[in-house]
């Protein structure tokens, strides 16, 4: 929705090392989800924004580019050391945009910070290979280049992780990068722009531009740019990948997911049910990677219910800020309205409400978007709870009798993303992760989102390209290779070329 109601507080673009309010004349309303009041106006760039921002990429990317490594990595080290300073602002920022309690908010920022931490290392990541008289005279040696000037495309809700996913990486292989945050909580991406400058990039080497379809559309369709990081929903991934493949650049596009945790009858349930619990509800179920369908196996599932039932009643929904709160509200009135329905169509279909969250109202807080945890026992899989990404406090319980069953039944989800098992046997769990047709496993861990120096992504609808995010897969999705093959003549050499293809 966009606004004209007249600017008290606004939030503007960083192009080219300077915030600028640009030359687009639309608004959105930003929001504060914890008490439904809009805290500022945010400027939405038109098709001179977008120009603007990538000329200024464009001109920074040749001779950020041909920077030394030392040089490069001397800036990450400066960044990372005031992004760990401002942890505390940054962590604010987050919670009065998105909703998310400050224990949470600091974790997100601390998740980044592992990325740009890897990507402090990038000379060692660069480094070619040399083939010493590969032919007769002849050596061959590769290296990698930036690919020039790369736009990344991040949700709302990871604010500050998801960019430090992308543009630390990016930036320290040589790219220019132009962020376009999600317009619901973008003040943290102006803040990151402030550091990156202090911590003495260039300008134009990072950019912030902010908008809607009409900003993701120009960026993917620019000629100027020349490759694509998205995070987001996977309709909005697939139309990423395919409008991008298109327009001739590199696209990486991580979409949507439904995970699954598998509970076995042998597992410690209590550890499964605080760590079910955990993934499920905190930031309101506003993760890629949370928990939201529990698979209990036999005769796990009357206890493991019971156990969530009761961890569920005890989570404190608050205003983020709260000290004691375990959990914030949702992002939108809209996003609640579609929890609230969803919810609503499982009872009626059949399924046991376990624990009800939808008539949580805060005190102090009643215009808020809060929606508290909810439980749902015996979900079908031809239920919305089950096939549809709820993005909320919503943990559906899916009942089978065997691992294999289990298996098969994650196996047919479109989704592919992230997935665990709770069990004290070795046996199950090996058989689980290597049957299992999905990116990320984790074994008596509810969230295996990989450290840095391992890459993040999934399988099937939950990733469109081929290059996962962060890790080794980010530096080749950020970079090119070339291989240089090279002979030096003796200077009186007299020429013995060959119209053969040469061998030798």
């Amino acid at each position: 929705m966009t606004s004209t109601v007249a600017e008290t507080s606004t939030i503007t673009h960083f192009i080219n090392g300077v915030e600028t309010a640009g030359s687009g004349d639309r608004t959105q309303s930003v929001y504060n989800p914890a008490t439904g009041q809009v805290s500022a106006e945010l400027r939405l760039a038109n098709a001179g924004d977008i120009n603007a921002a990538v000329a200024a990429a464009r001109a920074a990317a040749d001779s950020w580019g041909n920077t030394s490594m030392a040089r490069r990595t001397s800036i990450l080290f400066a960044f990372r050391e005031l992004v760990a300073s401002h942890i505390d602002e940054l962590a604010a920022l987050i919670t009065a945009e998105h909703g998310k309690v400050l224990s949470d908010a600091k974790g997100e920022i601390g998740r980044g910070l592992e990325v740009v931490e890897f990507a402090c290392g990038i000379s060692q990541l660069l480094k070619g290979e040399y083939s010493d008289q590969a032919s007769t005279g002849i050596d061959v040696y590769s290296f990698r280049e930036p690919v020039g000037v790369v736009a990344g495309i991040t949700p709302f809700n990871f604010p500050v992780m998801v960019p430090l996913w992308m543009a630390p990486v990016a930036i320290a292989a040589g790219n220019a990068f132009i962020l376009k945050p999600s317009e619901r909580d973008p003040s943290p991406s102006l803040l990151l722009a402030r550091l990156w400058k202090q911590a003495g990039l260039p300008d134009g080497v990072f950019n912030v531009l902010h908008g809607d379809k009409e900003a993701v559309d120009g960026l993917l369709t620019h000629r100027d740019v020349d490759a694509i990081s998205f995070v987001g929903s996977t309709p909005v991934a697939r139309y990423i990948q395919e409008t991008a493949i298109a327009h001739g650049k590199r696209v990486q596009a991580l979409g949507g997911a439904k995970n699954h945790a598998v509970i076995m009858p042998d597992a410690d349930l209590d550890n499964a049910a605080d760590h079910l619990a955990a993934a499920a509800f905190g930031s309101a179920g506003q993760r890629c990677m949370a928990i939201s369908v529990a698979v209990a196996v036999g005769e796990a599932a009357d206890a493991v219910v019971d156990k969530v039932r009761e961890r569920a009643s005890a989570v404190h929904v608050n205003e983020g800020t709260t000290p004691d709160a375990d959990m914030g509200p949702v992002i939108t009135p809209a996003s609640k309205s579609r929890i609230l329905k969803i919810v609503t169509e499982a009872e009626q279909d059949g399924a046991a409400l376990v624990v009800d969250g939808r008539d949580l109202v805060v005190k102090g807080h009643e215009e808020g978007f809060f929606v508290g945890p909810t439980v749902l026992d015996r979900v079908r899989t031809d239920m919305s709870a089950y096939s549809e990404e709820i993005f909320g406090p919503v943990l559906v319980v899916v009942r089978v009798e065997t691992l294999e069953e289990a298996i098969d039944l994650i196996n047919a989800n479109p989704y592919g993303n992230g997935t665990a098992i709770f069990t004290s046997s070795g046996a199950y769990a090996r058989t689980f992760q290597r049957s299992i047709k999905v990116g990320m496993v984790g074994v008596n861990v509810p969230l295996p989102v990989p450290v840095a120096h391992h890459s993040f992504g999934g399988w099937k609808n939950s990733l469109f390209g081929d290059l996962h995010i962060y890790g080794p897969d980010g530096v080749r999705f950020y970079t090119r290779g070339k291989v240089i093959t090279q002979r030096w003549p003796e200077p009186a050499h007299v020429s013995a070329a060959s119209y053969a293809f040469p061998s030798s």
